[in-house]
């Protein structure tokens, strides 16, 4: 099997017939129903189920419609990258994040593109479950999110850089006006606020951060929503419905006319941060130079 089959495995796969993909492939149908069957007969599995209403992928076909994505990007890539040696660092980086560690990536960025003036940048966002599926499709070269990563599949097959430790805040309306004047808060005054948690079906670890140091402070955090989004949080709070505990680094991505952030003072639990990329499979040298770069301060 080489990569010429793979490509017209993955054609007829996306295409659910012989006849479109031909067509695409610029080739005669016989031609292609042909190397589809070597492949078959090469492997010793049925790939396709074939009826009228098209083909359908069986459940061979769809591991290795997973495994030949994967195999041609990084082909791809490697043919980019080795035609790119002569002019240096280029090309787009794709970069995932979850919102709450957007606020690391603007310097980085803005020093990386001193260094690598041809790079282009694409920027995901989502929840660690979406993260991982779309780093494993290979869609992104890195991520950069809170740990441990809550992923779908195992830990072992990401590489993790870890990042600085980030302290946890109280964030509160601003129409608080009792805390006007404070800068610090201690734990067991958040007993008193209605809560507000950031929580998924898929991604608990902070909101059971947050809730094990309210216990371990002698009390139940108040909770009136679980939020999927750090941005409907903040909302909310400017709204004035509710408090809620961060991690620092989210503050400097919202505006504080709306909230205030208070330290607290007697917590003891941080936010531990990283960039992940996929340990077994080719990473482009500029994914290599911008992981490189989180290991410099700025």
């Amino acid at each position: 099997m080489d990569m010429r089959q793979l490509k017209y495995f993955l054609t007829v796969a996306e295409e659910g017939q012989v006849t479109r993909a031909a067509k695409l492939l610029n080739m005669e149908q016989p031609p292609l129903s042909r190397q589809l069957k070597l492949m078959e007969e090469e492997l010793g599995v049925k790939l396709f189920d074939r009826g009228n209403k098209g083909f359908k992928l069986t459940a061979s076909g769809e591991l290795l419609k997973q495994k030949a994505e994967s195999l041609l990007l990084q082909f791809d890539e490697s043919i980019r990258e080795v035609k790119g040696i002569e002019e240096g660092v280029s090309g787009v980086l794709s970069i995932g994040s979850v919102v709450s560690c957007i606020s690391l990536l603007p310097k980085r960025i803005e020093l990386f593109r001193e260094r690598f003036p041809q790079v282009t940048y694409k920027i995901l966002e989502g929840d660690h479950f979406y993260l991982g599926e779309q780093l494993e499709k290979r869609a992104i070269d890195l991520i950069v999110a809170r740990l441990p990563f809550e992923a779908q599949t195992h830990p072992q097959q990401y590489s993790v850089l870890p990042l600085p430790s980030d302290p946890f805040v109280a964030v509160i309306p601003s129409t608080w006006t009792a805390y006007s004047s404070k800068e610090t808060i201690g734990m067991k005054e958040l007993a008193n606020f209605p809560f507000l948690t950031l929580k998924t079906d898929k991604t608990t670890r902070m909101h059971e951060q947050v809730v094990n140091e309210c216990k371990r402070h002698g009390f139940e955090p108040n909770i009136i929503c679980e939020c999927s989004s750090v941005a409907i949080i903040m909302s909310l709070i400017a709204g004035g419905i509710g408090a809620t505990v961060f991690p620092k680094s989210v503050m400097s991505s919202f505006p504080t006319t709306v909230v205030k952030m208070l330290d607290i003072k007697d917590a003891d639990f941080q936010s531990d941060v990283g960039v992940l990329w996929l340990k077994d499979y080719y990473l482009s040298k500029r994914a290599q130079q911008f992981i490189e770069s989180f290991r410099t301060e700025i």
